[in-house]
């Protein structure tokens, strides 16, 4: 299906006057008409008169106006007659009619075209009158920017542990043609693309850097992850979403990712573990450095020849310098008056 443009109906307003003239001429008619029959004349004017004030309203549904960022697609007997797509006032075959399948369909997102157009409408009941919030059917298609934003989804990493995770897509209608005809719906197909194209990406990296975990297919060992490769994994799924929905004439601006997180029955579990990686890595940092400040103290003892140390008591003055540099709690001192030995 191949969307046609129609750029030639812009002359809705001097339709619209040409109606009311003649509106007017009919009124003018009919009076006239009434008269000359009232003095046996001929009725022909009378039964021109009253036959367009019956039927002259059916051009006007022929009337249609759009606004700055909106399609119509019109269609004739079940044929594909165009679409309207610049803003202005146009009017056309009064028995078209436009089609919209998601006019009706509320996602998640922003600027949603539910083909409601809130209107206030007065309802007289037996106590006084009451407002009833009424809405109005639209068939307008949006060519806005538009972001959906879908429920969270929990899927396993490449590693099998259940993540949750959810992404924000910025998306809008290019082709108004393949977006009714083509497919039932195209706010749902997007969802559930959406839904396809996460799981597919996600279970590729893991949640964190892991060893021996190739993410990108060409057989080599990488450090990619969903934390730590965000930006790689979010266009990855861009991609893939704009290739599922390309024959649904949908163009995918963005992808981003806007949530994530291990699920619930791991997280404590993963955090314990984050922790203890934390708690080695800094257990190493600090046996480096206290080893680092014995050597500096020996060879500065030994330099300064403040004081001559045997093998015995070097070991000694080692192992009370490592537990004090590497103690969780601050060291207690023992003055010792005596001899070592």
């Amino acid at each position: 299906m191949k969307e046609r443009v129609l750029n030639n109906r812009k002359n809705g307003m001097l339709v619209l006057v040409l109606l009311l003239v003649l509106y007017v001429a009919a009124v003018i008619l009919c009076v006239k008409g009434s008269m000359i029959v009232s003095n046996e004349g001929s009725p022909l004017l009378l039964i021109i008169s009253i036959v367009w004030l019956s039927l002259g309203w059916i051009p006007l549904l022929g009337l249609k106006v759009l606004k700055p960022q909106e399609a119509l697609v019109l269609t004739l007997f079940g044929k594909y007659v165009g679409t309207l797509k610049d803003a202005g006032f146009y009017f056309v075959n009064p028995f078209c009619t436009s089609v919209n399948p998601a006019a009706k369909t509320k996602l998640n997102q922003s600027g949603d075209v539910d083909g409601g157009t809130g209107k206030t409408l007065f309802q007289v009941s037996g106590s006084g009158v009451s407002l009833q919030q009424s809405q109005m059917t639209s068939n307008k298609i949006s060519l806005k920017i538009m972001t959906l934003n879908n429920n969270r989804q929990k899927v396993n990493d490449c590693l099998g542990n259940p993540v949750e995770i959810g992404i924000a897509v910025m998306w809008r209608v290019v082709d108004t043609a393949k977006a009714v005809f083509n497919v039932d719906n195209y706010k749902e197909y997007l969802s559930l693309q959406c839904d396809s194209a996460l799981r597919n990406i996600v279970r590729i990296y893991p949640y964190d850097v892991a060893p021996n975990v190739d993410t990108t297919g060409d057989g080599v060992a990488d450090e990619g992850s969903l934390r730590g490769s965000s930006e790689v994994v979010a266009a990855r799924i861009r991609d893939e979403i704009q290739q599922k929905v390309a024959e649904a004439g949908l163009e995918i601006i963005e992808a981003r990712i806007t949530y994530l997180a291990y699920a619930p029955e791991i997280a404590a579990v993963m955090l314990q573990r984050q922790q203890a990686s934390a708690i080695i890595d800094a257990r190493k940092m600090i046996v480096d450095g206290a080893v680092g400040m014995v050597e500096l103290a020996l060879e500065r003892l030994n330099e300064n020849e403040v004081v001559t140390l045997d093998e015995e008591r070097k070991a000694a003055m080692v192992s009370n310098l490592l537990v004090v540099l590497c103690g969780n709690h601050d060291a207690q001192p023992i003055v010792n008056s005596g001899s070592l030995y």
